[in-house]
């Protein structure tokens, strides 16, 4: 296992995750709540891809410290562990936003 190519796959779909979940909420800010439900499905693709690497290395690990932990390790764990959040705040937001929409409708239609 090259465990730069692993570390940088973690940071590199955490990161396009994080991207989309943004994305998400500008679109939902707009009301365009379909486009921002797509970039939170593209986001949670992203996600499992990070998570199925970091699951990839605990298994490598063993739990007996066979993987060399590192700053860049890190890291890594960082950027998925905050995607995540993000994730899934971004997915309350356009919840919040659709129920708004929802109602601005109920209410001027």
């Amino acid at each position: 296992m090259d465990q730069e190519a692993v570390v940088m796959d973690i940071i590199v779909n955490a990161g396009e995750a994080r991207s989309l979940c943004f994305e998400a909420l500008a679109y939902a800010k707009k009301m365009q709540i379909d486009e921002a439900k797509s970039c939170l499905t593209q986001a949670k693709a992203c996600l499992n891809r990070a998570h199925l690497t970091q699951t990839q290395l605990i298994e490598a690990d063993e739990g007996e410290g066979k993987v060399k932990m590192t700053l860049v390790m890190v890291h890594a764990q960082d950027h998925l562990m905050t995607t995540i959040l993000a994730h899934e705040l971004a997915t309350e937001l356009v919840v919040l936003h659709e129920l708004r929409q929802t109602e601005q409708g109920v209410h001027h239609g």
